[in-house]
């Protein structure tokens, strides 16, 4: 099994200060790993978590620590990315935050772009998207679509968080 690069807990810290009160918010986790990032949104008030891991034995372990009363509004599910927004999408989900924590220096930060533009729904017209990247991966944004409303730096990680164009205008 590959490593995981868990969320630092600075930097888990800075998120969560930064996003405020979660209190009937909706909250999509991508490449959830170790799911903490997901299990610390329900815990400061999310309504919904879903966190999506594609390694069926981290997968296993995220749902380990579901407790009883959280299992009707947090779901895991154990597939690739892009099938998990497609799954969504078909089911109507739509979130008011997306955190995406991708492997470091694979390019992810601008293709997870490129798939919520073609899966617009999946983010609520005044959503959040969070991207965690390294420095050295600079994180493109694409034409008309999203727009940058902050950006932390953290060490070797940065924090951009986004809007969708439409929701700034």
């Amino acid at each position: 099994m590959k490593d995981v690069r868990p969320t630092s807990s600075k930097v888990l810290q800075a998120l969560f200060n930064i996003l405020g009160p979660l209190h009937g918010l909706t909250f999509l986790d991508l490449f959830a790993g170790t799911g903490r990032v997901g299990l610390e949104a329900y815990e400061r008030g999310a309504f919904a978590v879903v966190e999506v891991e594609l390694l069926q034995k981290r997968a296993a372990a995220i749902r380990k620590n579901i407790r009883i009363g959280m299992e009707n509004n947090y779901i895991v599910l154990s597939m690739d990315i892009r099938r998990a927004l497609q799954w969504l999408e078909k089911k109507n989900y739509s979130f008011d935050i997306i955190f995406a924590d991708p492997p470091y220096e694979e390019g992810w930060p601008r293709k997870i772009l490129q798939l919520l533009k073609e899966r617009n729904s999946i983010i609520k017209n005044e959503g959040d998207i969070i991207i965690e990247h390294s420095i050295h991966e600079p994180l493109d944004i694409l034409e008309g679509d999203f727009v940058v409303i902050d950006r932390r730096t953290y060490g070797d990680t940065i924090l951009t968080f986004l809007k969708k164009k439409e929701a700034i205008s």
